[in-house]
């Protein structure tokens, strides 16, 4: 339980890679950093990542996004979450809990610890450190969220959720949850663990910790933690415009 899945069997990580390879040129003498490679893209193919952070940048009709950016301070209202369109980015203040497979499955038919109404569930299994102070987070990077598809709904509706951040969407049964119940799901960057863990600014606590440390359910106190709507409240998702155009220009082939 205590694993990190990347480490064990065979993965193909699809979006996981932008830019983990780049270069510089430093200076011999004073160890200055000269010029960054590859920050124009040249020398480099697009990969699943970068094709993806594109999509993100353009909302469904092909336009440019709306580049908003909306700082949301926990809990959350309904009201602020209607007015939130696919595309903008949203920076989370306050109190988010992580939550992943054997949390949604126990929640279903439990009641959660403390008070989720208003807040903010992160699809996330962290790295955690514990020292003489207590618990530090060292890395956060979302997880893929559609494992959490057959609960999100429910539980976005048994609990008064307004936000859900992980990273590759999810299907139809979240999508109208988002629509009838007031919420938002945000796309986290894969890859991006470290920034995150940043934003991270105190453990305030954890519950079920018998589920294991990734599948524990922590209490974070974070501060710029910057997500994608790219689900709204609105029955838009940008995740199933992708994978329509997708289709439709596979089927060119």
């Amino acid at each position: 339980m205590n694993r990190l899945p990347a480490s064990f069997f065979v993965s193909v990580a699809y979006n996981c890679w932008a830019f983990r390879r780049q270069g510089a040129l430093i200076d011999a003498a004073t160890g200055d950093i000269r010029e960054w490679l590859y920050e124009s893209g040249k020398g480099i193919s697009m990969n699943a990542e970068s094709q993806a952070e594109t999509a993100i940048a353009s909302s469904d009709d092909g336009k440019p996004a709306s580049g908003r950016e909306i700082v949301l301070q926990t809990p959350i209202s309904e009201e602020q979450i209607r007015s939130l369109r696919v595309g903008d980015v949203v920076v989370i203040r306050g109190e988010m809990h992580t939550g992943r497979d054997a949390l949604h499955k126990y929640l279903m038919d439990h009641d959660a610890p403390i008070d989720l109404n208003g807040t903010v569930i992160y699809h996330c299994g962290p790295v955690m450190l514990k020292d003489d102070e207590g618990w530090h987070v060292k890395a956060a990077g979302p997880t893929t969220s559609i494992r959490e598809e057959p609960y999100q709904g429910d539980i976005l509706k048994k609990f008064g959720i307004r936000a859900v951040i992980g990273k590759g969407g999810m299907g139809p049964k979240t999508l109208q949850a988002l629509q009838e119940h007031g919420a938002v799901y945000l796309n986290a960057i894969g890859g991006a663990a470290q920034y995150y863990a940043e934003c991270i600014k105190k453990v305030n606590g954890v519950d079920f910790m018998e589920f294991g440390i990734p599948e524990a359910m922590w209490h974070l106190d974070v501060d710029g933690f910057a997500a994608i709507v790219t689900m709204d409240s609105h029955g838009n998702s940008l995740h199933a415009d992708v994978s329509k155009n997708s289709a439709a220009k596979l089927e060119m082939f």
